[in-house]
């Protein structure tokens, strides 16, 4: 891969956008009376992934970026929080394609927190 000129550039924005699509195919068959809750709440959690990771690419310095990334870092356990209620309520089966998403878009994230440290 070239140089990384955007954010979408970053395999850990990649990765996490492959989540949030996944999330908002797999919650468009969650109850109607839960439109408002949890629906709304893990697809805000799982777009902040993307957000986060975003808004640190483009601020100026290492120790910015890194907030922002740890910021992601903290929504990704959050979908993962919610997509366990998610399937505690009976709404989905949690299966191991989305239990991988989310675990590839946490090591990702892990390895640009890790390089980004290193250029403080």
């Amino acid at each position: 891969m070239g140089a990384i000129k955007s954010f979408t550039d970053l395999n850990a924005w990649r990765a996490s956008h492959k989540l949030v699509l996944a999330v908002y195919q797999l919650t468009d068959a969650f109850t109607e009376k839960e439109k408002y809750s949890l629906t709304d709440q893990i697809r805000r959690a799982s777009v902040s992934i993307t957000s986060n990771i975003a808004e640190g690419f483009g601020r100026q310095t290492y120790k910015d970026k890194i907030k922002f990334y740890y910021q992601a870092n903290g929504s990704i356990f959050e979908v993962k929080n919610q997509l366990i209620i998610a399937r505690d309520l009976g709404y989905i089966k949690l299966d191991a394609e989305l239990l991988i998403l989310c675990n590839s878009a946490h090591k990702l994230l892990h390895g640009l927190i890790s390089t980004s440290k290193k250029r403080i």
